[in-house]
């Protein structure tokens, strides 16, 4: 019988690497996406200026499975690029002074690929890292898998601006 009270240091690693970094309630102070829009539900890991780890849960309720497609439902693979995109907002949105008089924009994408389809009860892990900024402007890096296989893979260029809404 095990002694409940000892813990070995991977079991105590792996239950510290479950908990989340930011849950929605965190995200939605960062990101100023809303639904049906939001596609980030947990950041997992957050290295500041460096690098994160975000979850998406895909399911069967998201609005685009109805036309996307009826009876075969895919998440579009600019989808996917955008819950990237949204990651990496996180990353940025975190330390940026005055974000809320701020917008992240996504300028552009580089190598995307797509490599297996997303489908409703999947996982999506997206990682970034951050390949440099400039001022306001800025490149990262990302893969997303689901259950360890690589789905997509691209650059994503981001341009920091004013919020004209505030």
């Amino acid at each position: 019988m095990n002694n409940p009270t000892l813990t070995s240091e991977a079991e105590k690693g792996s239950s510290e690497a479950a908990k989340a970094v930011y849950g929605i309630t965190e995200i939605m102070k960062f990101l100023p996406h809303r639904y049906p829009f939001l596609l980030v539900d947990r950041i997992l890991e957050l290295e500041p200026d460096q690098r994160i780890v975000g979850l998406k849960n895909v399911t069967i309720n998201e609005q685009f499975f109805q036309g996307h497609f009826p009876g075969a439902p895919v998440m579009p693979g600019v989808l996917i690029i955008e819950s990237m995109a949204q990651v990496a907002g996180v990353l940025i949105y975190r330390d940026l002074p005055e974000k809320e008089k701020k917008l992240i924009y996504f300028t552009g994408i580089e190598n995307a690929k797509f490599r297996r389809p997303v489908v409703p009860g999947d996982q999506l892990h997206v990682e970034m890292r951050l390949l440099n900024r400039r001022n306001n402007f800025g490149k990262m890096q990302g893969r997303a898998t689901v259950e360890n296989k690589l789905v997509a893979e691209a650059t994503v260029l981001f341009a920091i601006v004013e919020n004209p809404g505030s």
